[in-house]
């Protein structure tokens, strides 16, 4: 292998073995033997599954690759071979280096032993000496940070707890090589963000790093190559890695229900053209219509709900067919609205949150100078805006209600009714995309 390839796939096929009661296991111990002896022709009693079918790549020294695909893709198959804690069916890899992994969480652990122990007991694994691990078990544990629980059995830790403790051991041994799994997902946005902040320190000393997320906005903030699998097959891998992003997004977006209520359309034949519903009808369409993709809460009084929600670009292309969105672009935003009666004095207001939470920005018609009164029946409203927004997953949020007499009357509250994903050609702190333009230096 090439000394400046750290992880070397080739042919790579995982299969498993799916059997449909206990006892086929003992018939396939002991009848294809017996079949055989008498010669009769040989019988399986169980289903195969490819997790993986001859899977090849590169990873060269010092590359941050991300790894997207839906769930049973064999990501996380994938993983585990590189880790070498599963053996392949076919083919092999090879790696380069001291190799430091994420995995399952608390995976390496011993739930009997304390924090502390199993510091020393994963180092060694790992391969270091006790004089290494004592060097440096200071700073695993300032980054761990929790505190009295170290010297606690670790099965009395939460989740978090154990995501924090496992990734300082894993990332504090600085390795030649990093594998993440979605295991960072059940930390704090606190952690998550120190987390990823370790890990480019990393990639700055040359550590090669291979993540699996579903979060497609951390994929396009770090990583400088993107590897996609489907259905344990590889059917990407690029350079481009907003290309890659993009063509995943769609390809999920695509593969769901197109009568969602994101999408809008899908209760059309519900109301006949010019039909006034009830207010019964629009209270039954709220408890039944949330998008269960990005977990929305839906409340209000109902007397005027959003039916549905329709974003597209500048270049006229639908936010389903076109999922990322540049920072700066300008985005038009149709709202499809059902009223039961008239209402005077509406509010429809709309905000952006990161998806871990906390509100980045939001606007109303009200502010915006253009007060509004709705009539009975189904009628649109349509909004443009620019958003200067950096890299990242966030949850778009719409809210419909009223200030009748000086008094607030929620009508339908959708929190958040989709996710949104920016991406910005260069990564800048904070969630505001506006770079700097130097314009003298020594």
């Amino acid at each position: 292998m090439s000394s400046d390839v750290a992880i070397r796939v080739e042919g790579l096929s995982k299969c498993f073995h799916i059997y449909n009661h206990p006892g086929d296991r003992l018939k396939q111990l002991f009848l294809p033997p017996l079949r055989r002896l008498a010669g009769r022709p040989h019988r399986n009693h169980f289903q195969e599954f490819w997790a993986l079918r001859n899977v090849s790549f590169e990873i060269r020294r010092g590359e941050t690759v991300g790894i997207l695909g839906a769930n049973g893709s064999g990501k996380s198959t994938l993983l585990q071979l590189i880790c070498e804690t599963m053996d392949p069916t076919g083919g092999g890899v090879e790696t380069r280096g001291r190799v430091a992994a994420l995995l399952e969480l608390g995976s390496g652990f011993n739930p009997e032993f304390t924090g502390r122990e199993n510091v020393f007991v994963n180092g060694q694994v790992l391969g270091l000496k006790r004089k290494e691990i004592e060097a440096r078990f200071d700073e695993i544990a300032a980054f761990a940070d929790i505190g009295e629980h170290l010297e606690r059995p670790v099965k009395t830790y939460s989740s978090g707890m154990y995501v924090r403790l496992a990734f300082a051991v894993q990332a504090c041994i600085e390795p030649d090589i990093l594998i993440v799994d979605e295991a960072l997902a059940v930390g704090d946005i606190g952690f998550q963000y120190k987390c990823f902040r370790r890990m480019e320190a990393l990639r700055a000393k040359g550590t090669t790093i291979l993540m699996v997320t579903h979060s497609s906005g951390s994929i396009l903030e770090y990583a400088d190559r993107c590897i996609v699998l489907e259905r344990g097959k590889l059917v990407g891998d690029t350079t481009d890695v907003l290309a890659a992003v993009m063509a995943y997004e769609k390809g999920m977006l695509l593969g769901k229900d197109p009568t969602g209520p994101v999408a809008g359309g899908d209760h059309a034949a519900s109301f006949a053209e010019g039909e006034i519903p009830t207010h019964q009808m629009l209270m039954d369409r709220q408890r039944s219509d949330a998008n269960a993709g990005v977990h929305e809460k839906r409340f209000g009084s109902a007397r005027a709900i959003i039916e549905s929600l329709t974003i597209s670009k500048e270049n006229g292309a639908s936010l389903n067919d076109d999922p990322v969105v540049h920072a700066g672009e300008t985005l038009s935003l149709r709202f499809t609205l059902l009223a039961c009666e008239p209402i005077e004095e509406v509010v429809l207001g709309l905000s952006l949150s990161r998806a871990q939470g906390g509100d980045v920005w939001g606007d109303n018609n009200i502010a915006a100078g253009h007060p509004m009164t709705l009539q009975a029946g189904r009628q649109e409203v349509a909004y443009q805006v620019t958003l200067p927004i950096n890299s990242g997953s966030y949850l778009l949020h719409c809210g419909l209600a009223t200030l009748r007499d000086g008094r607030r009357e929620e009508l339908d509250q959708r929190r958040p009714l989709r996710a949104l994903r920016f991406w910005s050609f260069r990564e800048i702190g904070g969630v505001v995309h506006a770079p700097i333009t130097v314009l003298s230096k020594p």
